[in-house]
């Protein structure tokens, strides 16, 4: 397995940051004035106070009103989405303040919140319509095959902070629930075709329309072929990435209490990448090439049924399946997933919400000189049981939640993870909130059964990593608090500060040298293991000012500041510079959006990264932008620029990471869509 990367190259490239001074007057450049004309039908019609009003379901598995939620969340909302001129999911995610996203290559990314940055970042739970998309192998997430169209999504919710008490193991420091638009919403055809220098081809064809009286149906194919970036020395990065990706979803109302939704995916493709591989005759390291193929499919189905307006229940089961051949190892991967919770009001004052659950999963590994699992095979069974109990102290004011959550891990036991909320809502335009939970998360397979190569030395001689059969869950205790308001009827506010306590975090140690004698070989041995504890402290602000009926501006800032230490008598030297050497200590972002003549609109953003120390990753500005024409009601035309600042940067290389990073290449686009 690679995980080794250039770092004097990356060290060079840091130093073709652009001049602050551009970045200053790209910054301003978003903020230019408006001019007053017909008020458009979207969004914006809508008033803050609406949007402060947005209902979520991510927090207690039911609907809250966002001004009255005890947690720091932020929704991505349909509209967002089209005006973001994103393609993927990863860039929707920067416009969230707390989340931290760094692309590695042309089809990788690192992505977490409130620190402890990877390519797989293991404290970051993600769902797609309830359906767990965190892999049990690496820990994280893949996000090269999380491919959901775009405009299926109604909206993203992002909780930074932990969920555990509802959503279990992983989900430490934040929650991405990914929510797509029933099939009543996507009646009709719709055409998405575009293409541009990096995002060369893609496009998407999709219909829906009833199914019988009580059925609602869409279909959809999608398809996207991206060219590769530059790698660190500016040659091909060879990590273009093809994906053809089809579903279906189907809602029906069987009863007048009782709904049932069905849908399933199906994926095929593949993507390059460079790694560094290891070979012993002569002892060397070297770049070499790999085709990864990837292909899965799932099907997940949720019957919904009402007992009366105070009581309701949910089943649902999803079945999974992937392979993912390269670019070290070949991995199949089968989960079953069954889920049942129960919500009723109890008495005038607390509502509940419980619920059980059970998951099979189970891999088949093939490995190579690069990297290896032992055993190669592996199936475990996860069963968890979760209350929630909110109560109202004082009614449309105060209100208490207390629930918590319990499971055993595949490798650890029974994990218990709590938590108390309360918000305080002392008029229709204010909210404090504070919590306190625990969250924890537990062993990956890579914890304890990798077998990996880090190096071939003269002698000749190898440095490789090895899990530990000792692994252990990290555990945090996280206090938030946050203010969420309407000041004025133009603009509203979110603020947020936490505090985390962690243990038993993950490091590595060195073992002893062990000498193999057939062929002679000197093996530097290295192995994780859970000797690192520490503290996480920061603040995230986010903000919506609509200037007038066509402008509206959303800024957002975050701080993190990471203070992590070694347990006594650990020998542990790198673990500490390293983790926090990969997290950001400040970013800023101002996106922008306006209205303008005859159907046109322009968006605007721009994304700044501080430095990251460890990997020696210079600090950066993105901007992007977007000029959109509605031909007619039903067509529109789009020009996209991504980050236009640079032509060529890198944003992140970490010493875990399987694949050699790329340097991020400035992009442009045109897209098309016809709904008919």
């Amino acid at each position: 397995m690679s995980i080794r990367n250039k770092r004097s190259t990356a060290a060079s490239l840091a130093g073709r940051a652009s001049p602050l001074a551009v970045q200053f007057i790209l910054l301003v450049s978003l903020a230019l004035p408006a001019w007053p004309q017909e008020k458009p039908v979207d969004l914006t019609d809508q008033s803050l106070e609406d949007l402060m009003n947005i209902k979520v379901t991510s927090v207690s598995k039911k609907e809250q009103k966002l001004s009255q939620v005890a947690a720091a969340v932020f929704v991505i909302s349909a509209e967002d989405i089209r005006r973001s001129g994103a393609t993927n999911i990863p860039d929707l995610l920067r416009m969230v303040p707390g989340l931290d996203v760094a692309q590695i290559s042309a089809n990788t990314w690192a992505i977490s919140a409130r620190g402890f940055n990877l390519q797989f970042a293991n404290k970051l739970l993600v769902l797609i319509d309830g359906r767990a998309v965190y892999t049990p192998l690496f820990g994280g997430v893949d996000w090269d095959t999380q491919d959901v169209p775009l405009e299926d999504i109604e909206r993203i919710e992002v909780i930074r902070g932990p969920g555990g008490a509802v959503w279990g193991a992983n989900a430490v420091n934040g929650v991405i629930n990914i929510i797509t638009k029933k099939a009543a919403d996507t009646h009709g055809g719709l055409l998405v075709a575009g293409g541009g220098n990096i995002d060369q081809e893609f496009g998407t064809a999709q219909y829906g329309g009833n199914a019988g009286k009580e059925s609602d149906y869409r279909v959809f194919a999608k398809y996207l072929n991206d060219d590769h970036f530059p790698d660190l020395n500016g040659q091909n990065g060879l990590d273009g990435w093809h994906l053809l990706h089809g579903g279906f979803r189907v809602d029906s109302n069987l009863s007048t209490k009782d709904s049932l939704t069905t849908q399933g995916d199906l994926y095929t493709g593949n993507e390059g990448a460079v790694i560094v591989h290891s070979v012993f005759n002569p002892p060397g390291n070297v770049n070499v090439e790999r085709l990864s193929e990837l292909s899965g499919g799932n099907i997940l189905s949720r019957w919904h049924h009402t007992f009366s307006d105070r009581s309701d229940t949910t089943f649902q089961f999803y079945f999974d399946r992937y392979t993912r051949t390269g670019p070290n190892t070949r991995e199949v991967r089968n989960t079953f997933d069954l889920d049942f919770q129960h919500h009723f009001a109890w008495g005038s004052r607390q509502d509940v919400i419980w619920g059980l659950g059970y998951r099979h999963t189970g891999d088949q590994t093939v490995g190579t000189i690069d990297g290896t699992f032992i055993p190669a095979d592996k199936a475990g069974d996860l069963f968890s049981t979760f209350i929630q109990d909110q109560i109202t102290l004082k009614p449309d004011r105060v209100f208490l939640t207390v629930g918590t959550k319990l499971e055993n891990s595949y490798f650890t036991g029974f994990d218990l993870q709590p938590t108390v909320r309360i918000a305080w809502t002392p008029s229709a335009r204010r909210t404090f909130w504070a919590a306190v939970s625990r969250a924890s998360r537990t062993p990956t397979r890579r914890d304890e059964g990798l077998n990996a190569v880090l190096a071939a030395l003269p002698g000749p001689a190898e440095v490789v990593l090895l899990g530990s059969t000792n692994a252990k869950s990290e555990h945090v205790i996280a206090y938030e608090a946050g203010y969420r308001a309407q000041p004025f009827d133009r603009l509203s506010i979110d603020a947020t500060v936490f505090f985390n306590s962690y243990h038993n975090l993950q490091g590595v140690d060195l073992l002893s040298d062990v000498l193999q004698s057939n062929p002679p070989l000197l093996i530097h041995r290295e192995t994780f293991n859970n000797d690192l504890h520490g503290t996480t402290e920061g603040i995230e602000l986010a903000a919506k000012w609509k200037v007038n009926g066509r402008w509206t501006l959303s800024p957002g800032y975050s701080f993190l500041e990471m203070h992590l230490h070694t347990d006594p008598g650990s020998e542990d030297t790198t673990s500490v510079a390293s983790i926090q050497g990969t997290n950001p200590v400040h970013q800023a972002q101002l996106r922008s959006h306006l209205e303008l003549l005859h159907g046109l609109s322009w968006d605007a953003a721009a994304y700044f990264v501080d430095r990251l120390p460890a990997p020696l990753i210079a600090s950066h500005t993105r901007v992007d932008t977007q000029l959109s024409w509605r031909i007619a009601e039903s067509a529109n035309l789009s020009l996209v620029g991504q980050d236009l600042l640079s032509d060529h940067h890198v944003e992140f290389n970490d010493p875990l990471q399987s694949v050699n990073s790329s340097q991020i290449k400035r992009s442009a686009y045109a897209k098309f869509t016809w709904r008919f």
